[in-house]
């Protein structure tokens, strides 16, 4: 099947649902539902649309019904086939500089035929699948970009809010800013301050009032009061025109010089793609952070881009502006409670109504109204959060040149000069590295602040030649990166300065700490079997447990008679004495030396890390945001796979992670009694049932059943027969053939055994429905359910989502992560 098709057949990972977490999944569709939160997000979306796309389109220059068929064509196209299922697409004011330069140079026509290719070229980068690459893009120049974009908006705007015409270019609208206040218009001017004082107010009424009135959005509300105040005065304004349909221009063949053509759809393309899948990845992340929603599914780039660009076509053919995913239109349709696709295409019938059969109304706006409107979005896209972002990460100059470039030039030209700019800071801080010597109390201390490069060879050579002959040397890395001539040089100096009696330390960025590669930079005796010196361990310095898991050699005969209260030098040197470091006595037993070993080396080199973060959580008391119920496996590490630490789960195991339910015939509480403590004490907002692969008392279950459903199960003699009595349901769920099985996206269970660990998650999610503490907690919207599988061979986590085909365990992807 062609990678280019982005039909929601092709796709059914990615089908949205409109019930709870976990729920039951809803009975066979009849026919098209929409649900309720739909309707009333797609009502408040058009209510903000309908006015933002007249004002790009007056912005722009453009027939005013183009931002109207944008406005639809995005809602019901790019809204039915984006791969963003809340993201609502339409005329955008990032795209207003763009298409104001094209029509002011080829004319309307063409700029549709322009809209058109550049959608044609969107359809292309989508089936290439280059979608998440165009992520990679600098913040900074893409933040820089809509900065420049937005003080171009509102430096035009000014013009018709002051009751002129706005010129061509930032620099002539400049120019011609002190003319235009010599003779503005006090009419256009007053119904602009009206328009950007509601703008600025609405948001902010005060009291239950102002929370019921601040449902209906500013804009509406600010350009319908500057109409009805405009028309009861009878001020003489110019006004919204809307032509007779029947007259519209449609998008014809492309006249002009073939390299600008392709520059202009070059820069369309650009804006398109870049602000829908940045505006994707916003949607995302405003809609994970909703109270009581479970998981959302991320939105699949590659389609998002395949539906943008089908939508530009549409447009761009139907005479109309291109269309890209909008911030403020997005943002109210996830505020708005919207939870499916069904918002953004009803948004777009309402649209398509509105242009129909509301013209007379539309026409009564005045266009100042408007351009104030459009002018205050423009302001916006300056982010003040944004400027502080891009100056705590030094890329402030990137942003500067970008925005200036695209104020100045255009987009094109400023999107060419950030990326300069930005390779040009890159290569900066590749070679700025500062190498220092420095001797204290005989020990010299050669510390290198930034990347290690080639191009810091000479310099690094230099420093280490100031260590003399048998001194004691520490080499601090301060940085993240050391390449290979750079690594040979530090370990030749190494070799010839140990050979020559002296000593040398390097270690990482934290004093003590040494650094993981090289691994050969560590100097002094080290037995035989510690870890990081023998070929045959597989131990590596990530894993805190290392020295559990390697193998050491049995105690010599010397020291065979070591007295239990002994100890003896594990060969290990201290960083800060140069001592060995001392373990417990191998008079112990194994498991004691191991657990010993294990302390000491926290206390050594973890302790000092965690421990004001620990003397925080012990003054203010645990707060963990998630209770993780999971298996006593050893192999299944809950820490490490949710990336968490102190503070953060609160987590219960046990053997199989059964939830028995309540009043179970158990005679052991523990886990209800966790469940009550972690809801109505700790209030937590969620709760993980994590099974994993493996599962002994799956196994055991799956060995205990009897050999027909009819025959009775034996009886469990022994505490832990007993306790998987719980697992009881999640086998009679496996047995039951009418229900769907929960099962892995991508390939159907290895066997019966992984089968039953998929039913048993979902079948302890019901037990946990049935607690009171959880009932209430999910009735009040305070509380998630999610279901985790963990595959331990694959080292893949499963994170279990409802679809309409039933429930099933969606694969957790690196790229998630990233974003």
């Amino acid at each position: 099947m062609s990678a280019c098709v982005p039909a929601g057949a092709t796709e059914p990972a990615h089908t949205e649902r409109a019930h709870p977490p976990h729920s039951p999944p809803p009975g066979r569709r009849r026919g098209f539902r929409v649900a309720s939160a739909d309707l009333s997000a797609a009502v408040a979306v058009f209510l903000i649309a309908l006015p933002l796309s007249l004002g790009i389109a007056l912005t722009t220059g453009a027939p005013l019904q183009a931002g109207l068929v944008a406005a639809a064509v995005g809602g019901l196209v790019a809204g039915r086939l984006g791969g963003s299922p809340l993201q609502v697409s339409g005329p955008a004011a990032g795209l207003t500089v763009v298409t104001a330069d094209v029509i002011h140079q080829y004319g309307w026509r063409t700029t549709c035929a322009v809209t058109v290719l550049a959608g044609l070229a969107q359809l292309g980068l989508g089936c290439l699948r280059v979608a998440r690459g165009a992520l990679a893009v600098s913040p900074a120049i893409v933040h820089g970009m809509l900065a420049g974009i937005g003080v171009t908006i509102a430096v035009a705007q000014a013009h018709i809010v002051l009751g002129g015409e706005p010129q061509s270019s930032v620099p002539d609208n400049l120019r011609a800013l002190p003319a235009q206040l010599a003779g503005l218009d006090p009419a256009a001017l007053a119904m602009s301050v009206l328009t950007l004082a509601v703008l600025l107010l609405w948001p902010r009424l005060p009291g239950r009032a102002g929370h019921l009135l601040r449902r209906v959005p500013a804009a509406l509300v600010a350009v319908a009061g500057a109409t009805v105040i405009a028309a009861s005065a009878g001020l003489a304004l110019p006004l919204v025109d809307l032509p007779s349909w029947r007259s519209h221009a449609l998008a014809g063949l492309p006249e002009g010089p073939v390299l600008g053509l392709v520059a202009a759809v070059l820069a369309t393309t650009l804006v398109c793609s870049v602000q829908s899948l940045l505006g994707a990845v916003a949607v995302d992340k405003l809609a994970s952070a909703r109270p009581g929603v479970g998981h959302v599914v991320r939105s699949d780039l590659d389609r998002e881009l395949l539906g943008q660009g089908a939508a530009n076509v549409v447009s761009g053919t139907l005479g109309g502006l291109p269309v890209a995913g909008v911030a403020v239109r997005s943002t109210a349709n996830v505020h708005a409670g919207a939870v499916s696709r069904n918002s953004t295409m009803l948004h777009g019938v309402l649209v398509v109504a509105a242009a129909l059969l509301l013209v007379p109304l539309l026409e009564l706006i005045p266009l100042a109204s408007l351009a104030a409107l459009v002018m205050a979005v423009g302001i916006r896209m300056v982010s003040l959060h944004h400027i502080r972002t891009v100056t705590r990460h030094r890329e402030v100059l990137v942003y500067a040149v970008t925005a200036l470039g695209v104020i100045s030039l255009g987009v094109l030209e400023g999107v060419a000069l950030g990326i300069a700019a930005a390779v040009g800071v890159a290569l900066h801080r590749l070679t700025r590295t500062r190498i220092t010597h420095t001797e204290e109390d005989g020990v010299h201390h050669v510390h290198v602040r930034g990347q290690l490069t080639f191009l810091a060879v000479p310099r690094l050579s230099r420093a280490l030649h100031l260590v003399p002959q048998g001194a004691d040397a520490v080499v601090a890395l301060d940085g993240s990166f050391m390449d290979h001539a750079a690594y040979e040089t530090l370990q030749d100096w190494q070799s010839t300065h140990t050979a020559r009696g002296g000593t040398v330390e390097i270690t990482g960025r934290r004093t003590g700490v040494r650094i993981a590669e090289p691994g050969a930079l560590t100097s002094g005796p080290v037995p035989d079997g510690e870890p990081g010196t023998s070929g045959d361990c597989r131990c590596r310095a990530w894993t805190a447990w290392r020295n559990h898991q390697c193998d050491h050699p049995s105690p010599a005969p010397d020291d065979a008679g070591a007295r239990p209260d002994e100890t003896v030098e594990s060969g290990e040197a201290d960083p800060r004495t140069g001592r060995a470091l001392s373990t417990p006595a191998r008079g112990r037993t194994p498991g004691g030396r191991q657990l010993a070993r294990g302390l000491s080396t926290f206390q050594r080199r973890t302790a000092p890390l965690v421990r004001g973060e620990l003397a925080r959580l012990a003054r203010e008391g645990q707060r963990p945001s998630q209770l993780f119920l999971t298996c006593a496996d050893s192999r299944v590490v809950t820490s490490m796979i949710t990336s968490s630490g102190p503070g953060d789960l609160f987590v219960v195991r046990n053997v199989g992670n059964l939830v028995p339910p309540p009043g179970a015939e158990s005679g052991d509480d523990s886990v209800a009694a966790a469940i009550e403590y972690a809801v109505d004490v700790l209030a937590v907002r969620s709760i993980t049932v994590c099974g994993h692969s493996g599962c002994g008392a799956m196994q055991a279950l799956l060995d205990s059943r009897p050999a027909s459903p009819a025959a009775p199960a034996a009886p469990a003699a022994t505490p832990l027969g007993r306790w998987l009595r719980h697992g009881g349901p999640s086998l009679e769920r496996l047995r039951d053939t009418g229900a769907p099985a929960p099962r892995l996206a991508g390939r159907p269970p290895a066997d019966d055994v992984e089968q039953l660990c998929l039913t048993n998650v979902v079948q302890q999610l019901d037990h946990l429905r049935a607690h009171e503490s959880v009932a209430h907690a999910l009735k009040e919207g305070s509380l998630e359910l999610h279901g985790v599988y963990f595959h331990v061979g694959e080292a893949q986590a499963y994170l279990l989502a409802e679809q309409e085909e039933g429930r099933v365990f969606d694969r957790v992807r690196d790229v998630d992560l990233v974003v």
